[in-house]
């Protein structure tokens, strides 16, 4: 069985324990690991994942290109090693100046994708301010992965992520979460197409079955990818409870691998 974990992070190995207790603080959770790569690597093996995709969200705009080079030089390593292939993809903040020149440069150094963490950045999804910076990344082909959700807060709540693909519809997005961590009944705002895409991560220890199951459905096992939040979670019991899962044995192929890799080759 192959599996690619679509949602994980990673730091420097001097800030990485340190890195996590701070995203453990900020949800109330113990979480399960350091975030560093090696320890990512031991965790995945467990499970046998082929790929992960990579990143780290900037908090400050200052942090954005330390974080690309980061990641990047991560994902070259994984390359020379070849034990697990590692899709990077790069911060960004709607402060940065020169995000265009940015952009390109993170595509030149391998990086794919943007991720945000509007929680953590707290800035509105649908802010004004980041809707040009969102056209220059979709000019680029680079999807988006929004940290989508969260009942404490209202930045990344499912009808901004709604508001923003009306207004950028050739945007591809990932939303974590089963698309939005603990706002799960307010998903019925995004449409259903072939931009708008779901990972499971931190969702299947608190999130009822049948629920995951119909949000699943609704919008296509061909939209989903697997995904374990590391730091936050052990990979074999993420892996446990997405296989309870009501899927058909091609469906639990396409959301653990196929659909990572026809959306990043």
């Amino acid at each position: 069985m192959k599996i690619a974990d679509a949602h994980t992070h990673i730091f420097p190995s001097k800030i990485a324990a340190k890195a996590s207790k701070s995203i453990g603080d900020f949800y109330g959770l113990d979480m399960a690991f350091s975030a560093d790569v090696e320890i990512l690597r031991e965790n995945e093996r467990k499970i046998g994942a082929e790929r992960c995709l990579v990143c780290s969200a900037a908090v400050t705009a200052s942090q954005v290109t330390s974080i690309n080079d980061f990641i990047s030089s991560q994902c070259k390593e994984a390359n020379v090693r070849g034990d697990l292939v590692l899709v990077g993809f790069c911060a960004m903040h709607p402060d940065f100046e020169g995000a265009a020149e940015e952009l390109d440069r993170a595509k030149e150094l391998g990086l794919v994708g943007v991720k945000f963490h509007n929680d953590f950045q707290k800035f509105d999804i649908d802010d004004e301010r980041a809707i040009p910076l969102y056209r220059e990344i979709a000019k680029r082909g680079m999807p988006i992965l929004f940290h989508a959700g969260d009942n404490r807060y209202d930045y990344s709540a499912p009808y901004r992520i709604a508001n923003v693909m009306k207004q950028i519809p050739d945007l591809t997005v990932i939303l974590s979460h089963f698309g939005g961590y603990q706002r799960w009944h307010e998903l019925d705002c995004l449409p259903i197409n072939d931009r708008i895409f779901f990972d499971t991560s931190s969702s299947l220890d608190f999130l009822p079955i049948d629920r995951a199951n119909s949000i699943l459905h609704h919008f296509g096992p061909d939209k989903f990818m697997f995904g374990t939040d590391f730091p936050m979670w052990d990979a074999e019991e993420e892996l446990a409870r997405f296989m309870k899962l009501d899927l058909t044995e091609s469906e639990r192929e396409d959301v653990l691998y196929n659909n990572f890799r026809r959306l990043f080759g």
